[in-house]
């Protein structure tokens, strides 16, 4: 019988965080599953990393939906391999003046941000405490820990995923599973932010280097977290170039 390759599962993996963190596992050894939405929009990934010589695989996935995360794990497990690493990266940056909130925005950004996080940490938590170790991360940003100007439904919905965060990590940790909150407190160095960027009329070049943290430095942030050992584990990391303020 041909042993199979640990699994990297990565949901909400877009085409910058989620892109960086898949190659980096990859490069480490594992087998990576790319969900999205629509997981057509990965295919350059997958060839890419295919062409690299590596196992990579690209899924379909509402992570808002229970029954769908639920299907979407046991495909995983029953057709690829078993999941060691979790990554929950999805989320709905809006900025919106109060006034302007709806209920639908802010349900919607609860929604993505927070409640899909429980679904998805909650289903890698059911294979991994039986097999006794794993690692799952979630993807926090500046408002996790601050509610800024615009940002109400935002803030709130990543305050409570990092909360989500502490409660599993505090209950996981004992039964070997290691929970990881990266805050990233900073622009991050890709297409959308480079675009925000050019509608306020400034151009990606005129940024000084290094003021935009790079999506590779998030996925070796993630890497040098799974390779902790448990008598040393970081549940909390924050991340931010040395010109932020903070």
């Amino acid at each position: 019988m041909i042993e199979r390759r640990a699994v990297a599962i990565l949901v909400g993996a877009g085409d910058a965080i989620g892109a960086a963190v898949a190659r980096r596992f990859a490069k480490g050894g594992y087998t990576v599953c790319i969900c999205r939405r629509d997981a057509a929009k990965s295919q350059h990934l997958v060839d890419e990393l295919k062409a690299a010589g590596h196992e990579v695989h690209a899924l379909s996935v509402d992570a808002r939906q229970e029954a769908e995360v639920q299907d979407l794990f046991a495909r995983v497990e029953r057709e690829v391999g078993p999941i060691e690493i979790c990554l929950f990266n999805a989320g709905s940056n809006v900025n919106k003046p109060l006034l302007e909130t709806t209920e639908k925005l802010f349900f919607k950004a609860w929604e993505l941000a927070c409640y899909a996080g429980f679904l998805v940490g909650r289903e890698a938590a059911r294979y991994m405490v039986p097999r006794g170790h794993g690692t799952i991360f979630f993807t926090g940003a500046t408002a996790s820990i601050r509610g800024g100007n615009g940002f109400a439904a935002f803030s709130s919905a990543k305050f409570a995923l990092r909360a989500v965060a502490q409660a599993m990590a505090r209950e996981l940790g004992p039964k070997n599973v290691h929970v990881v909150h990266l805050i990233i407190d900073a622009g991050v160095d890709s297409r959308a932010i480079h675009e925000r960027m050019k509608a306020r009329g400034i151009e990606a070049n005129a940024v000084p280097p290094d003021s935009l943290t790079k999506t590779a430095s998030i996925a070796e942030a993630y890497w040098f977290a799974h390779q902790q050992t448990r008598d040393g584990w970081t549940h909390e990391l924050d991340l931010r170039p040395s010109v932020e303020r903070w």
